[in-house]
């Protein structure tokens, strides 16, 4: 039988990401129920821990990817709840463009480092390589 190779999370690091977890809800709830202070203050922690998260994945690609495009995305989702919280999402910044609109560029900046890891990097990968020919 062939050698399977495993991605274990260590204990210490699984909590945290449960954590992240907590701390995303309740700064999506808060922007949903328009409860301005604790939705601000959710984006701290939010962001902090999936920088952590990231940094502590480094040595694994698609971890680190897949977790930086976590922190564009929260990024982007963070800038659009202040920009509705501040009242500036509506107004115009360039053309038909609105305030709101710049989000788009973490989200954009997300999708690029998945693309280039779906695209460039993990069909070059040779550990993945082997494992999805058996």
């Amino acid at each position: 039988m062939p050698e399977v190779e495993h991605y274990n999370i260590p204990l210490r690091y699984r909590k945290m990401e449960n954590l992240h977890i907590v701390f995303w809800l309740l700064k999506d709830i808060s922007w949903c129920i328009v409860w301005k202070p604790l939705g601000i203050l959710m984006i701290f922690p939010t962001l902090i821990i999936a920088i952590v998260i990231a940094y502590r994945n480094r040595q694994h690609v698609s971890e680190t990817a897949h977790n930086i495009a976590i922190v564009f995305w929260i990024s982007a989702n963070s800038y659009w709840m202040i920009s509705e919280f501040a009242g500036f999402d509506t107004k115009l910044f360039y053309a038909a463009f609105t305030y709101k609109h710049l989000a788009v560029i973490p989200f954009v900046i997300g999708i690029c480092i998945l693309a280039w890891y779906y695209l460039w990097w993990a069909p070059r990968d040779k550990k993945l390589s082997l494992l999805n020919n058996r």
